[in-house]
């Protein structure tokens, strides 16, 4: 695939063409709305995969955990859980819940990112970190936005928590993996394509990744990020849920689009080694440079501290991030790294952030 190819026609069988993005956001798609898509998505690739030489090395090289050394930073991960504060009129709330779950509530609605709430995943040990919101303390959740199919964000323990009519926000070609289990407002989208939810709009951009969940289906759903807008405020708030992605021009694209984005949840952990996660996770240094490329006025780390999926030290992520933005010479206030089960709050007049 080309860089920059996006999205195929998503009504028409077959496999998926690359065509050039749209010069203006389409309308909006209607809620639940049922299509057909291509069989694969293997032509969004930025990099191809990695074979069977690439995984051999990988086990060769022993490169599936940090070492003894790397682990003794678990007892410091960030981890404060505190109430769910008052997110009124106007105002945008966000909480870390963990590794790239969050808990947003934007335009009067509460909305969960790859909600994972399982004390483990499949192929991986425990959670170093507990969830920073018991479950029972969220508020009813009005939507969930899901960034691709991996197990690390797609936890099918956790959804079957929801009620069935909960509005969910998919990818391409995921929506049947949700009405087998019998949700019933599920919204599949492909790039740059936008769906409206009592007032917020709810807008799938690309990613550097992939998507597999079983032996036979590698690239048969897309993945991507997540743009929401309170379209109904006079001075409307822009968050980015970025998902799970390596670096790229997409970061740019995205920003050209959504210019004055308030605050973009960007990934920062599971990159190492980088011959084998370069392409599909971003390191902490490519993260402030996507921050960058977004022309985005806050960012809040995420994808680490909560699951050991890769060889860097546990706490290894956060230090290069402070690090990365200092030397940038960015304002330390507009990087909210918080412990898992924090919340900061965008108030409707405030430029600035109140805790």
């Amino acid at each position: 695939m080309q860089p920059g190819s996006a999205p195929a026609s998503a009504d028409a069988p077959g496999r998926a063409a690359p065509v050039a993005p749209p010069a203006e956001a389409p309308a909006p798609r209607p809620i639940g709305e049922h299509r057909r898509w291509p069989r694969s998505f293997a032509d969004r690739l930025t990099t191809p995969l990695p074979g069977v030489r690439g995984f051999a090395r990988l086990a060769r090289e022993g490169g599936f955990r940090p070492g003894p050394d790397g682990l003794r930073g678990i007892p410091d991960l960030p981890y404060a859980p505190a109430p769910l504060p008052p997110a009124g009129p106007g105002t945008v709330c966000a909480t870390w819940a963990g590794h790239a779950s969050w808990v947003l509530r934007t335009g009067g609605l509460t909305v969960l990112t790859d909600p994972v709430w399982s004390r483990r995943i499949l192929g991986t040990p425990s959670r170093m970190t507990p969830v920073g919101v018991r479950w029972e303390d969220l508020p009813p959740v009005d939507a969930v936005v899901i960034s691709h199919n991996h197990y690390d964000h797609l936890d099918a323990p956790t959804l079957k928590r929801l009620p069935r009519h909960t509005a969910l926000f998919v990818p391409a070609g995921l929506a049947r993996w949700f009405r087998r289990r019998g949700f019933t407002r599920v919204t599949e989208l492909d790039w740059w394509e936008s769906a409206e939810l009592d007032g917020v709009r709810f807008e799938f951009v690309p990613a550097h990744h992939w998507s597999k969940r079983s032996l036979l289906d590698t690239c048969r759903s897309l993945w991507g990020g997540w743009i929401l807008t309170d379209t109904r405020s006079p001075a409307p708030r822009t968050l980015y849920f970025a998902g799970d992605t390596g670096y790229g021009h997409w970061f740019a694209e995205i920003g050209r689009r959504h210019p004055g984005i308030d605050l973009a949840l960007l990934p920062i952990g599971a990159y190492a080694p980088r011959w084998w996660l370069g392409d599909v996770h971003a390191d902490p240094e490519e993260a402030v440079q996507a921050f960058l490329d977004l022309g985005a006025r806050r960012m809040a780390p995420m994808h680490w501290a909560a699951f050991v999926l890769s060889a860097e030290p546990v706490m290894e992520p956060l230090h290069r991030v402070r690090a990365a933005w200092a030397r940038a010479s960015l304002p330390r206030e507009d990087l909210w790294d918080l412990p898992i089960g924090a919340s900061r709050t965008l108030g409707r007049q405030d430029p600035k952030e109140t805790v």
